[in-house]
């Protein structure tokens, strides 16, 4: 592939992959003021953009085994915890932008977590095994991500357990 086809289809995937997610913010949006067919209508383009990254990863040859797909994933989340929010967190702390600093306190606490997780997956999934997954639940508020049957409140923004989502 081309430097510039590989640039182009990377800022391509880049674009797809926050449509994507901004569209699904925007049903939720919808959703929650009653306006079920938008919200329907933007779930939909939703997925047409998650297509359109997935064809572009694909041609970019960014997916490949389980092994394969955890170790990168742990490479994204500790680049995350140790370079990208601690120097977020610094320039939103310089700025003293209050609501950033609490973004990004949110996202990194999280992504420590998920490092954790994905780890310990891929030490199973080597050996050809998948792993034994109890209920997962998400903080709705920061993303903090607990396995089995989660504290009463969030230990990073103290939301009641009652409102995680179970996965």
């Amino acid at each position: 592939m081309g430097k510039m086809t590989e640039k182009a289809l990377k800022e391509a995937f880049a674009g797809e992959s926050q449509a994507y997610m901004k569209y699904m913010i925007f049903s939720e949006v919808a959703e929650k003021e009653g306006l079920e067919n938008i919200a329907r209508l933007f779930k939909g383009i939703a997925y047409a953009e998650k297509v359109h990254a997935a064809n572009h990863a694909r041609q970019l040859k960014m997916i490949g085994n389980t092994s394969d797909n955890l170790q990168d994933a742990m490479d994204g989340e500790d680049f995350e915890v140790h370079d990208m929010y601690p120097a977020y967190h610094a320039i939103a702390h310089i700025e003293k932008d209050k609501g950033a600093q609490q973004s990004i306190h949110y996202a990194l606490e999280a992504e420590k977590i998920h490092s954790r997780m994905y780890k310990g997956a891929q030490q199973v999934s080597k050996k050809g095994k998948d792993i034994a997954l109890g209920e997962l639940y998400i903080c709705p508020v920061c993303g903090f991500t607990h396995e089995g049957k989660p504290p009463a409140k969030c230990p990073v923004c103290g939301v009641s357990s009652e409102r995680f989502k179970k996965f």
